[in-house]
């Protein structure tokens, strides 16, 4: 019996996809609910399951190709089985996507498979239920041997004055994330106001913390439980900063949904840290983990991507001193971090080096004046210089 395999509802208002890669091929085996495909739509990838057990027939679309939803994707052979192996192996097909299939692979991680030829069939995986991760892969790479030069290969000579280009189709992420940027910065007035913070006391909090919050929460106490926190407090106190422009009405928020930037193998997304202002530092870092491990793994879902009242994004992980972030439409504001360096201060008329760290808030003019933008920042900074103050609610 063949069954058809159909592009799945993608979420509310998406309409198509494009078929990002086949995780199996005609011929293979396949388990009910084990993904036979990854799908890239506006936010994440999505991966498709097999609806029964059997063996995959035709693929009707190709890599790269869009298809909307309750499209053809491919066919399966109900109860069939695997068709054997040939008796010589393919020369183009690699080694390390054969060895994985005995293992639940994210697409991220097969892809990393096939591009560094680690055998999966070794690696122990460390995602949800065993899953091997891009991380496992590029681990297992980084403490293997590595292999021996063929001395009977030849040098390549270079040519001189050869160069080179390559075209890589846009993914579709990649499409929507560039749409939105220009979107808003054709719509919004928007502005960039910056301070910069003294982390000296979060660090010290941090330093003499650090392992009992761990052992007690299971999650390690990082810096942007403290910024988030520090942020909801600042926004309950000016509200124009949480809220956002639709046609002619402003429309303020009792809540504060935070937008956090986290880093996926085809670029940032940005879930929601849903009612953020209701969470303990220890349950928004619980949180954050949590969206960073599944953005890495392919695993988030729509809904934790949509909504949002405020972002922050830092680039500080990444090296950055200083940037000017774009808002993220409907929002009117988006808070930049940066990295942390060491830099001379005045202090109580004394010149002395602290752990300083460039805040940047990027804003929509036509809701945020730069009296509430200024207030904001000072805000923030205050807390985070003062961590006490987050515990007795100033």
């Amino acid at each position: 019996m063949t069954t058809e395999v159909k592009v799945p509802t993608l979420g509310e208002s998406i309409t198509e996809a494009t078929l990002g890669q086949w995780l199996k091929k005609p011929g293979e085996a396949v388990k009910v609910d084990e993904p036979i495909a990854s799908l890239e739509t506006d936010k994440v990838a999505v991966e498709v399951p097999s609806p029964v057990a059997g063996v995959i027939g035709a693929l009707v679309v190709k890599e790269g190709d869009t298809v909307e939803v309750g499209a053809l994707l491919a066919t399966i052979e109900e109860g069939a089985a695997a068709a054997p192996a040939a008796a010589a192996p393919a020369a183009a097909a690699p080694a390390a996507p054969a060895a994985a299939e005995a293992q639940p692979l994210s697409p991220s991680a097969k892809r990393a498979a096939i591009e560094t030829g680690v055998d999966v069939s070794a690696v122990a995986g460390t995602g949800k239920d065993g899953r091997v991760t891009k991380e496992d892969i590029l681990a297992a790479k980084g403490s293997a041997p590595a292999a021996a030069p063929a001395a009977a290969a030849a040098p390549v000579a270079a040519v001189a004055g050869a160069r080179k280009e390559e075209r890589v189709k846009m993914t579709r992420l990649r499409q929507t994330v560039a749409r939105r940027l220009k979107e808003a910065q054709n719509t919004a007035a928007m502005l960039t106001t910056f301070n910069d913070v003294d982390m000296s006391a979060v660090i010290e909090a941090r330093a003499k913390y650090k392992d009992l919050f761990e052992k007690k929460h299971g999650v390690r106490l990082g810096f942007m439980g403290f910024f988030v926190k520090a942020a909801c407090q600042a926004l309950r106190d000016l509200p124009a900063v949480n809220a956002s422009i639709e046609g002619d009405e402003i429309v303020y928020h009792d809540y504060a949904d935070i937008s956090v930037a986290v880093s996926a193998p085809n670029g940032l997304v940005v879930p929601v840290i849903r009612d953020a202002q209701d969470l303990s530092v220890a349950g928004i870092e619980k949180t954050i983990g949590d969206f960073g491990k599944r953005a890495k793994d392919g695993t988030l879902k729509m809904d934790e991507m949509k909504g949002g009242t405020f972002t922050i994004s830092n680039g500080g992980v990444f090296g950055s001193l200083m940037s000017t972030p774009i808002i993220n439409p409907p929002q009117s504001a988006v808070l930049g971090l940066h990295r942390i360096e060491e830099r001379p201060v005045v202090v109580n008329g004394q010149v002395v080096v602290r752990p300083m760290m460039y805040l940047a808030l990027s804003y929509d003019h036509r809701l945020i004046d730069g009296r509430e933008a200024v207030t904001f920042l000072v805000a923030l900074k205050n807390a985070i210089e003062d961590p006490t103050r987050l515990l007795i609610d100033l």
